[in-house]
């Protein structure tokens, strides 16, 4: 399958966990990709084994309002244009409120919000000529409140609605803006949950699939939305959490009274 032939996508975060996969997805699918990341060594581990040509090594911050012109520049200087752009890059850190420092506040923000308003007014202009689409990272922490994450949990919720009013603002111009709201995804910020054998059983046993994420299953939902196959849907937060807001918040009865 080449949905994406001669298509030009850009991933930021594309160093490791979803924005590393959800890179690989579009090199596979025949895209010519960017990359970005913090970590240089890591980019080149994510485009190993693909055609060096069809890609384009892009280190640097994405809170960096210079920086994120430069990533969409540089791009359509090497590709001639942009089709896709896949605000990724993220940051986290799980603790109470009161631990929250100004410069944990100040550096999730950057990432997770500045970031992906930055990569938007940048694309944005290029993708009016490609009618082109953007897929935002947003997060289940964006639908909901979590306990010891207020910093994410404002970023994404913000993500979410920023979403949505781009979608708005684009669409009748040919430009679909989407989001998807990932779960408990098995990646290198999640390893010290997982290590955790009482925190990974209780996500678990909310989640009907019964097991976390995996970086493919969210890129193939990103590139299902940044392709034609979704060319009529716009302003979607898509969650993708094994059916985790399935449920209303009760516990599960059957399980609880021996039935399930």
């Amino acid at each position: 399958m080449n949905r994406f032939e001669g298509k030009v996508v850009i991933v930021t975060g594309a160093g490791s966990g979803i924005g590393a996969a959800t890179a690989r997805r579009f090199l596979r699918e025949g895209a010519f990709v960017a990359v970005n990341g913090r970590r240089e060594h890591k980019l080149h581990e994510t485009i190993a084994g693909f055609d060096a040509a069809k890609s384009l090594i892009h280190p640097g911050d994405v809170s960096d309002e210079a920086y994120m012109k430069r990533l969409v520049e540089d791009t359509v200087t090497r590709f001639g244009k942009l089709d896709v752009l896949v605000n990724n890059a993220g940051f986290a850190i799980f603790g109470p409120f009161e631990q929250t420092t100004t410069e944990v506040w100040r550096k999730t923000m950057g990432t997770d919000l500045d970031g992906v308003f930055f990569g938007a007014r940048e694309a944005l202009p290029h993708l009016l000529k490609t009618k082109g689409s953007i897929v935002n990272l947003s997060s289940t922490s964006g639908l909901g409140g979590d306990w010891g994450m207020s910093a994410y949990n404002a970023a994404k919720g913000a993500v979410t609605n920023f979403t949505r009013a781009l979608a708005l603002e684009y669409g009748s111009r040919g430009v679909r803006i989407n989001a998807v709201a990932p779960s408990f995804t098995s990646t290198e910020a999640t390893a010290f949950l997982e290590k955790n054998e009482a925190a990974t059983a209780a996500f678990l046993d909310r989640v009907p699939i019964g097991r976390e994420a995996t970086p493919d299953d969210i890129a193939g939902v990103i590139a299902f939305l940044a392709s034609e196959d979704a060319v009529f849907v716009n302003g979607v937060i898509l969650s993708v959490d094994g059916g985790l807001h399935a449920s209303n918040g009760q516990p599960n009865f059957l399980k609880l009274l021996g039935q399930g």
